[in-house]
């Protein structure tokens, strides 16, 4: 197999094992075709008011101030006479479009979302916007527009501000809520002059949603703590009561309006969401008016998320729901139908209604549920052979009968309480039973995708074995005859179609998805190839372990065990610290010699390592040390110009990088404090950082192909565009990170004794002589490529960063809030520090000759290494933090095995092409 259909095969193997987890973990949980149950018939309110503050935390909502005052002195006053009070349980991702969906719809986000940006609706949903009479809508655009596209005919009405408006360098965010409360007003005004609008404000089943997105906003930009944020909750607490106030007066005191306070999510102390912190998942929950209970006298308080007891409530009972629960108690307040795909329970005990309409709206929650398992269940039998068809025992068709017809006997009896109880119980059943479903083909799926791995890594090593290894790949009739360790190529092939021939008939009767045959089918084809090489291995093994098979044994051992420490880096990043300890001395323990350059190499890795142990980047910003990092980087480029560049060609070219980097400094002093005075982000400044970026794609191919002077093109051409993104010690740690990749660089020269190879000479564009066989110092060397890949990114970060919205990172480059470009060049600076390492490595590579196609088949098996032990470590159980963060690692490794592919070419790319101008 050539080089470039080996590529293509293993591109599109992995394509498979990436893809493969969206059918496993991420399958949207929705089904259509259910009959929607009306919740109650004589519903306590007319119209229900809601009220969501975009990235409240609970704390912040509830904690006094220093003074002992309360910082939403209207909404503390409902909590205390009128009102119920709690906090709303969120799940991760805690993002705005997954939080409101759980809110409205009562279902948690079908992931399939991120990649619209949690902005469009990745399939269509029910909502209790939906089955209302009609619902009016005013706030962000990022919000209102997607459960009006979910809505069938047109009854959701939405008024929202421009995109431009969302700047997180405003002098004061606030305004957006204030927007949101004038236009309200406005509404109520117009609608004394026009009777067709009056006409539909009388109706039932109304809905009013305001979505104030100030909060959030103030606290991206200034942290949740910072007065801002503060003052911006007064002000939400001072326009609810002002809208409350109107609309009392607007339906003269009916007491038929129910009112609900609560937030999508909260927000961590660095001024981020995303990920499942506390401060992130609890938000507070205030619910007044009509059908909603009043005050309860409580003795001892519910603590068990541990500060709540600063909130000065233990006297009041505290009513917790978890964030899907808010749709029924919404739709149960109006009347209208629970939402078809909602899977929220409906929390009783926040009711202020008979205990008949209690049991009646309980049932009909149970019932919605269950049609949603009957419509999972017959979709999963109608896909799967009779004869093999494993139904969720605790309820099967007759337990539904047994349990419906027991609920509505009991509520004939007037056994409310019982009725209750039992409908709650059928509710857990339902969901359940509607995991079991979800995940049916799970272990079926797990099993093919941990074949094609297996199969896969295998093919790849026979690979290693036939061509870089001095394996003579001929092979006699008598061979096939005379060794035991080899098949006929006729007889597996034969025996790979006939087990390929069983599959494809068992997928086509059971008319499972395109997809499933690829997972099946692909394991069969590699373990076909596997078989066909299997006198390979025996061959090599027997062969090479009378020479060097206890040494390669020794280091493949150590290999193995790194990779199993890398994997356990991406929970515990501490132990990336001991992984730079173990590099930093590895030279002292492998060779006699000493040099500067191991010394050297050994204080750097010892810095290095100080940077894991740090907290992750995002959680607060520090310019100065930032600002202090460019120039320290200033520094050593002037000082590697001078000392061992300076006969080199390109100097002009150095020197406008050093200008480059020079106004990256500036243009970063410029703009925090531009930001710090609240002036916004200049145009020039935008303009400047734009231009940087621009330059650094092309200055690093007008420079020399030589090794040092194109790897110091290449460094500081990255470096400004990550500069001017920094926000804390990650910086400093870049320019580390350079220094060690160069001592890398020149140990590996070293190590390889490469004797009059001169890196100020050696050129990237002239190929490499004299192509050896594969070694076991070879799989060390590329262990150290992996480690150097991880540590790029998880030195100063960790998953929840990932995950976690800073738009500070990018105030250079826009304030006003575009997640597809924001998230664009928040991915850049992760992907430069891993392109510096591909660059190094490819250096590396040059140096000691090791094989190219060898060294990439090596890479690719050591991250498939991880890829499986991550794999198997997804789980769908814990909390959502855990099983969140489980499937993101594979997500991140299976990502990493496709990017090296395509770090090879592009460091290639960078490396070797060079621009000539006419006048050089």
């Amino acid at each position: 197999m050539r080089t470039w259909q080996l590529v293509v095969f293993g591109v599109t193997v992995h394509l498979i094992f990436f893809y493969s987890i969206f059918d496993i973990y991420f399958t949207s949980p929705l089904v259509h075709g259910m009959t929607p149950f009306i919740s109650i018939y004589n519903p306590p309110a007319k119209r229900l008011m809601l009220f969501v503050a975009d990235g409240l935390r609970a704390d912040k909502f509830y904690e006094p101030l220093e003074n002992g005052k309360f910082i939403a002195p209207y909404l503390r006053s409902v909590i205390e006479n009128k009102g119920v009070w709690g906090v709303s349980h969120t799940r991760v991702p805690t993002e705005s479009r997954p939080g409101h969906v759980a809110l409205i719809a009562g279902f948690y986000e079908d992931v399939s979302a991120v990649a619209k940006g949690w902005k469009e609706n990745p399939v269509e949903f029910d909502s209790v916007f939906n089955e209302s009479q009609y619902t009016w809508s005013w706030g962000s655009p990022d919000i209102l527009p997607m459960f009006s596209k979910g809505a069938s005919g047109d009854h959701v009405f939405m008024d929202y501000y421009p995109s431009e408006n969302e700047d997180f360098a405003a002098a004061d965010a606030s305004k957006l809520d204030t927007w949101v409360f004038d236009k309200v007003k406005i509404f109520l005004l117009e609608a004394t002059k026009d009777s067709a609008l009056m006409g539909k404000l009388q109706k039932d089943k109304i809905v009013f949603f305001l979505h104030l997105l100030g909060i959030d906003t103030n606290g991206h930009s200034h942290k949740p703590f910072s007065q801002e944020y503060l003052r911006n909750i007064a002000a939400v607490d001072s326009g609810i009561q002002e809208i409350v106030q109107l609309f009392e007066e607007f339906y003269h005191h009916d007491n038929r309006t129910a009112y609900l306070m609560t937030a999508d999510h909260g927000m961590t102390d660095w001024g981020s969401h995303g990920a499942g912190h506390p401060s992130e998942t609890l938000t507070p929950l205030v619910a007044w008016g009509a059908g909603i209970r009043g005050p309860r006298e409580h003795n001892s308080q519910l603590d068990e998320d541990g500060f709540s007891k600063k909130w000065k409530l233990s006297h009041l009972q505290r009513s917790d729901v978890q964030q899907a629960d808010l749709s029924p108690l919404m739709a149960a307040l109006i009347g209208v139908a629970y939402p078809v795909n909602s899977v929220g329970i409906l929390p009783i005990e926040v009711l202020n209604i008979p205990i008949p309409d209690q049991a009646e709206a309980m049932f009909a929650n149970a019932q919605q549920i269950l049609a949603q398992f009957k419509v999972k269940m017959e979709q999963k039998k109608r896909t799967t052979l009779s004869q093999t068809f494993r139904p969720f025992m605790e309820l099967t068709e007759d337990k539904q009968v047994l349990h419906t017809r027991k609920i509505r006997n009991l509520i004939k009896e007037s056994r409310y309480e019982e009725a209750i109880k039992e409908s709650q119980h059928m509710i857990q059943l339902a969901l359940r039973g509607l995991g079991y479903y979800q995940n049916y083909d799970r272990f079926l799926l797990g099993l093919s995708i941990t074949a094609c791995f297996v199969g896969w890594g295998f093919y790849v090593l026979t690979l290693i074995m036939r061509d870089h290894v001095g394996f003579s790949n001929k092979r006699t009739f008598l061979d096939e005859i005379n060794s035991p360790f080899l098949l006929s190529r006729t007889f597996i092939r034969g025996l790979a179609a006939a087990v390929a021939m069983v599959i494809i008939v068992l997928l086509v009767v059971q008319s499972l998805p395109w997809t499933y045959y690829l997972y099946c089918l692909v394991p069969v084809l590699l373990w076909m190839l596997v078989l066909e090489r299997w006198h390979i291995f025996v061959t090599v093994i027997s062969k090479q372990w009378n020479t060097s098979g206890m040494s390669a044994i020794v280091v493949t051992v150590m290999c193995l065990l790194g990779l199993e420490a890398v994997v356990a880096g991406f929970f515990y990043r501490e132990i990336f610290s001991i992984g730079f300890i173990a590099i930093g001395v590895w030279p002292f323990w492998a060779y006699r010699s000493r040099s500067s350059n191991q010394y050297a190499w050994l204080v750097i890795c010892l810095m290095l390592s100080v940077f894991p142990l740090l907290p992750v980047v995002g959680r607060q910003s520090n310019y100065c040390l930032v600002l202090l990092a460019g120039l320290l980087a200033l520094i050593i480029g002037a000082v590697v110009v001078r000392v061992h560049l300076e006969d080199a060609k390109g100097a002009k070219m150095r020197f406008i990088q050093l200008t480059i980097l020079l106004t990256a400094i500036y243009n970063l002093w410029s703009v925090s404090s531009s930001i710090k005075r609240k002036e916004g982000l200049h145009w020039f400044n935008q303009v400047l950082s734009w231009a940087i970026l621009g330059t650094s794609i092309v200055v690093p191919l007008l420079s020399p192909t030589l090794v040092i002077p194109r790897l110091f093109s290449i460094a500081f051409a990255f470096f400004p565009v990550y500069l001017l993104m920094s926000l804390l010690q990650e910086a400093v740690f870049i320019v580390c990170f350079c220094v060690v990749l160069y001592l890398w660089i020149q140990l590996e020269k070293s190590v390889h004794n490469t004797k009059g190879k001169n890196l100020l000479t050696t050129d990237f564009a002239t190929p490499s002589s004299g192509e050896r066989h594969v070694v076991a110092e070879d799989i060390r060397r590329s262990l150290f490529y992996i480690f150097f890949i991880l540590v790029a990114f998880y030195s100063t970060g960790n998953i929840a960063s990932i995950n976690s919205f800073e738009p500070a990172a990018v105030y250079c480059f826009l304030t006003v809030f575009n997640p597809f470009m924001m998230g664009a060049l928040l991915m850049l600076k992760n992907i430069l520090p891993l392109v510096l390492v591909a660059c190094s490595f490819r250096t590396v590579q040059i140096l000691t000759h090791i094989p190219t196609r060898a060294l990439f088949l090596i890479v690719m098996i050591m991250s498939d290494i991880m890829a499986l032990n991550f794999f198997f470590l997804v789980r769908d159980y814990g909390s959502w933090l855990e099983i969140g963060t489980s499937i993101s690692h594979y997500v991140i490794v299976m990502c990493m095995n496709i990017f090296l592919m395509i770090l090879f070419g592009v460091s290639h790319f960078l490396t070797t092409i060079q621009i000539r101008l006419k006048n050089s």
